[in-house]
């Protein structure tokens, strides 16, 4: 990779982990980003990783996101970052990319659900379940609290469906880290349309894990195609944890993708 980092002004990528993992997840991918002199932020959501919080307490989706969203507020006015959300992160950097467009250079969905702007939030999510009935979620275990569904993914579908390609000492990780989570849904149902003017008006790129068994290939296809996605890349032999299955592929396209949303502001 010594040529990318020849040809590239150092990037600050800030990496966004999806439901019931945490910052861990990205522990192969950030010491490659930053082996090239890229600067890389990560950090718990709200009742993820080692965050203290418990889900019960976590009320809306806003607030699941706050660590994020204090993250942005405290940058340096000129500053961007190239955003990358992962599985249900990309929820997240899509109300990152609602509330700060200014801050963002590109947000990029790796594996992840792509909200639009037509429709509310919850709309993907919805969709998703429709198509893929939770009937198909094998173990997992479903419960609710307080206003909202919890859910808390068994070995049998993290073995099967999301670290199929991973190592076993990745997906022993992910059974000792692992915490209950939600999706928002009844939150996100009720919340404002993303608007064109804030989260429409950042430049927006896809990774597509070609082997991802949790979120479909033809489902993402659909949502790239839903919420007008131009710039697409695709990653051959990558499961849904593709940060893990596929690290230097992974990193790789994210160093593309931020190539060509060069920003001369650093």
């Amino acid at each position: 990779m010594s040529e990318l980092k020849m040809n590239q002004k150092q990037k600050h990528f800030v990496l966004v982990h999806g439901v019931s993992v945490g910052a861990w997840s990205w522990y192969k991918l950030k010491p490659q980003l930053e082996s090239v002199g890229h600067k890389v932020t990560t950090f718990d959501l709200a009742a993820c990783g080692i965050n203290t919080h418990k889900i019960e307490d976590v009320h809306t989706f806003a607030e699941y996101a706050k660590p994020l969203l204090e993250f942005l507020t405290s940058l340096d006015p000129n500053e961007k970052v190239v955003l990358v959300g992962h599985s249900f992160g990309g929820m997240s950097i899509a109300l990152a990319m609602e509330k700060f467009p200014e801050k963002i250079e590109v947000g990029i969905f790796l594996a992840a659900f792509i909200p639009d702007t037509q429709h509310k939030p919850s709309y993907v999510l919805e969709q998703y379940i429709e198509r893929y009935p939770v009937t198909g979620w094998l173990d997992t275990e479903f419960s609710f609290g307080g206003n909202k569904m919890l859910l808390l993914p068994g070995s049998k579908f993290l073995s099967t469906k999301f670290f199929q390609l991973c190592s076993i000492e990745d997906l022993e990780l992910m059974k000792i880290l692992i915490r209950t989570g939600s999706l928002f849904l009844e939150d996100l149902s009720e919340a404002k349309n993303l608007s064109k003017e804030g989260y429409g008006s950042v430049p927006r790129a896809c990774i597509v894990a070609n082997d991802d068994l949790a979120i479909p290939v033809e489902y993402e296809q659909w949502m790239i195609q839903n919420a007008g996605i131009d710039v697409v890349k695709v990653i051959n032999g990558a499961d849904h944890m593709a940060m893990l299955s596929k690290t230097q592929e992974l990193c790789l396209s994210l160093l593309e993708i931020a190539d060509k949303y060069a920003c001369s502001s650093q």
